[in-house]
Parts: C-alpha cells; sequence; structure tokens
C-alpha cells in the first residue's frame, strides 16, 4: 500500500498554537484514503524534529513526504521548491538552541530540490480558490532543515518530498496578521497530497548543488 508522510510543527515563538500541527491534525482525522498516511507534530527543535522524521521514515518507508510549518506574514500556501544545507536561526528553537552558519548535514550537497511537483501543487490548490505559490525560499530555521532532511541521503526518484509553508489559521491568528481558514489549510494539504499521487514528476535536478 502507497504510504504518505504529513508532518507539522508544535507551537513555538509564543504561539499557543501552530495551524501546520493543527492542518495535519485535521486532515488524519478526516483522512479516508485509499493510501496510508502517517501523521506526526514535531517539535520545532533542529535536532528533535530531523531525528524524529528521520524515525518516521525507517519506520514507515513513505512513498511520498510532505512536511509543512508556519510562515507567518505569508499570504497563501507557499510549496517551497528549494531546502538549503544551512542551520541560520534568527532566533532560538524551542530547546533554546539557535545556531549560526551551520550546515544541516556535513559534507552533504549545498541544496536539494523539492521532488514533490511543486509547480502542479500549487495551480491545484490555486483552482481549489485557495492562494498559493511556488516559493524559492523556505528559510534558514527548523523547517527548512526538516526539509533538507527529507530529501538527503536517497537516490533522485525514492520517494516525491518537499515542504509547504502556511500562514497563521483565522481563527488564532496575531491581530493584523494575514490568515487563511483552517479548513482551507487543511484542504490545501489534501490536494497537495492528491497531486503528489498523481503526477509524474522529473527528478533529474533534485540532487546535488542548485548552480
Amino acid at each position: 500500500m502507497t504510504t504518505v508522510l504529513l508532518t507539522g510543527f508544535e507551537p513555538f515563538a509564543g504561539d499557543a498554537t501552530n495551524p501546520s500541527g493543527d492542518a495535519v491534525n485535521l486532515v488524519a482525522d478526516h483522512w479516508t484514503g485509499p493510501e496510508n498516511l502517517v501523521m506526526a507534530v514535531l517539535p520545532v527543535t533542529f535536532h528533535g524534529a530531523r531525528l524524529q522524521l528521520l524515525e518516521l521514515i525507517v519506520e514507515h518507508s513513505p512513498d511520498v513526504i510532505i512536511a509543512t510549518g508556519l510562515a507567518g506574514g505569508r499570504t497563501g500556501i507557499a510549496v517551497e521548491r528549494v531546502a538549503l544545507n544551512l542551520k541560520d536561526a534568527r532566533i532560538p528553537d524551542n530547546s533554546g538552541e539557535q545556531p549560526v552558519d551551520e550546515p544541516s548535514v556535513r559534507h552533504a550537497p549545498d541544496a536539494h530540490f523539492a521532488t514533490l511537483p511543486v509547480k502542479a501543487i500549487a495551480a491545484d490548490i490555486m483552482a481549489a480558490g485557495i492562494p498559493a505559490s511556488v516559493s524559492y525560499s523556505a528559510g534558514t530555521f527548523v523547517c527548512n532543515h526538516v526539509m533538507f532532511a527529507a530529501l538527503d541521503g536517497g537516490e533522485p526518484g525514492d520517494r516525491a518530498a518537499g515542504f509547504i509553508h502556511v500562514p497563521y489559521a483565522t481563527e488564532n491568528a496575531p491581530e493584523g496578521q494575514p490568515s487563511l481558514p483552517l479548513s482551507d489549510i487543511a484542504q490545501a494539504l489534501r490536494i497537495a497530497i492528491r497531486t503528489s499521487l498523481d503526477t509524474e514528476v522529473d527528478h533529474s535536478y533534485a540532487a546535488g548543488s542548485i548552480w
């Protein structure tokens, strides 16, 4: 059976909730298959998030990995195309770690491209009336670190993997911050899963240096 691994994050930086974690829980609560869905909410820590993700990959051997995280200030769903081999934290993670100018994985490539069909995902989400775009910067915090971990260590084409940033959920958004209803965020993730399963991707560019 085809297995999909879908992850979000716990709250961080003083927020009471994290829409990525809330949305993946909502997707899991209403999942009807036919694929096997494995859902996890990762800690917002460089060490813990990567370790848990890799343990999930070893345990479940997923065919598709879609990791998600919050990008406060963005107005829509952002489907990330590139993960940098870089940890450069503006603020500490939830364990107090704040790496600066460190590689995510030593002796690994400078970057990895997503092996999800990023343009098709963004187009299908927009076709459903939910704002979305392809993004070329996943940042240098734990989100980017997890995306790099999902893509590193395998051969291109082994699995479809990547990362999606989501805005605040309207139900819990700080005043003045752009947001989307949590139900729309969850629907966007369902679309991302289905598009990833149904779209063939050329993985020839996906590994190695970005240049």
